[in-house]
């Protein structure tokens, strides 16, 4: 039998220790062919046929050799394997014009990886992209169903049919509510975004967007309202305009009336605005508890409730050697977390008094002084900003500056070329208390 292998995406590249696959013999460099005689298109495809709790896995080996492994396991056991490519399928590539769009906005000379975009649900699935569902076929939205591809984040922006055409820039995008309403009868999950654009879809039509959504709940579970970001690189692209104070606080106030409203009509909040509005209108965030279990964190919704709740807990747990660690050390952070990040250090430095942390501010020459989110600060940045202060033995920043998984930030400069170039040891810490204090007292 031969076997066609141009062109071909699965062959592995991962074999997890004490797996199925490092059981019966897989090696990286394997080529994966079929799954109980059915070819593997997509991930999604491998991902339901290991569904099966018996499994005839054939197998081409890096000699040319074809194996078939007969396997019983258990209905949700994994393989065990990873592919060269994750979808095994080339990724499908967006189709709109967003009037917002961010990669639209990007200067030359960044990561390369950072000027596809993708729109793809199973990206989506996999890795927590958004989707607009302006490019999916009959057969795509018929997979989501059969294959049960959920949640699946979608961006919304808006569901006014015409409105929604004229942000996105595509024929199709007035559809969006139709293919939604279908995934929910078929009760796919969805976590909905919206990007808020002063002047377009915020104000009636924001409310207009929320109310349509709440519809399809509980299969839209929640829909993240975030500000529309605008670099520096806006050259030929449409007018837009950041939000002010001013409108910063009509919309929280917008906000705070949709979710009194259906918190007492379907037992939650619903919709949830990122902390940059509350940052840009100087007000309170919500309390711990109102985020109801961060279920838009990834949006930066109640990132900083959610951190100075931890970093609070954690600091009553620490040793008296950590307590009594001496240390003097550094933490750069962009502009809208740097009120807070100070607050924090000094809550840290109330409980730990032989530790001297110093909290630098980094405004974003490169995209920008509009653009105030720490991750998407730069190397450059950093250098520029820091050349001269006083940083101590360590500088602290947080992980988001640096790629998902390698540290490199957006301008190509690698985390330990950095420190070669600053001489000192930078240390990235996740967005969670234990790992930010831990980090600092180590």
């Amino acid at each position: 039998m031969e076997v066609n292998v141009k062109n071909v995406n699965n062959i592995i590249n991962k074999v997890y220790k004490d797996s199925i696959a490092e059981e019966i013999g897989v090696e990286v460099g394997d080529l994966l062919i079929s799954i109980n005689d059915q070819a593997i298109h997509d991930i999604i495809e491998y991902k339901f046929l290991l569904s099966d709790e018996y499994l005839e896995v054939e197998i081409k080996k890096i000699d040319g050799d074809i194996y078939v492994y007969e396997i019983e396991k258990d209905y949700d056991e994994d393989l065990g394997i990873e592919f060269t490519n994750p979808i095994i399928d080339q990724a499908k590539s967006c189709r709109n014009k967003c009037l917002f769009c961010f990669i639209d906005q990007l200067p030359k000379g960044m990561r390369e990886t950072l000027y596809f975009k993708d729109d793809d649900s199973r990206l989506s699935f996999l890795q927590g992209n958004f989707v607009t569902l302006t490019n999916m076929s009959e057969d795509d939205i018929n997979n989501i169903i059969k294959y049960r591809i959920s949640p699946i984040n979608i961006s919304v922006h808006t569901t006014n049919p015409e409105l929604r055409q004229t942000m996105i820039k595509n024929k199709f995008a007035g559809k969006l509510y139709s293919i939604m309403k279908r995934l929910a009868d078929a009760q796919i999950q969805m976590n909905c975004q919206i990007v808020l654009c002063p002047g377009y879809n915020d104000k009636e039509e924001l409310t207009r967007t929320i109310n349509d959504l709440s519809n399809l709940y509980p299969y839209v579970n929640s829909a993240a309202i975030v500000p529309v970001g605008i670099t520096k690189h806006r050259a030929h692209l449409p007018n837009l305009e950041i939000f002010s104070k001013k409108d910063a606080n009509e919309t929280i106030d917008q906000i705070d009336q949709i979710q009194n409203e259906y918190l007492n009509k379907i037992g939650t909040r619903f919709a949830f605005l990122s902390d940059e509005f509350y940052i840009i209108a100087n007000r309170s965030l919500l309390e711990y508890d109102e985020y109801e279990d961060f279920i838009q964190f990834e949006n930066g919704v109640g990132m900083i409730s959610k951190l100075e709740r931890e970093i609070q807990d954690h600091l009553k747990t620490l040793s008296k050697d950590q307590i009594s660690r001496n240390k003097k050390v550094s933490i750069a952070t962009g502009h809208s977390a740097f009120e807070f990040i100070k607050k924090m250090a000094k809550e840290i430095m109330d409980v730990c008094p032989s530790i001297e942390i110093n909290v630098y501010k980094i405004l974003n020459d490169f995209f920008g002084e509009t653009i105030t989110v720490s991750g998407l600060i730069t190397a450059t940045d950093i250098m520029q900003h820091l050349e001269y202060k006083d940083l101590g033995e360590t500088l602290y920043i947080p992980r988001s500056m640096l790629k998902a998984d390698e540290d490199i930030f957006l301008d190509n400069i690698t985390l330990e070329k950095l420190q070669e170039l600053m001489k000192i040891e930078i240390v990235p810490c996740l967005n969670e208390g234990h790992d930010f204090v831990d980090k600092i007292l180590k």
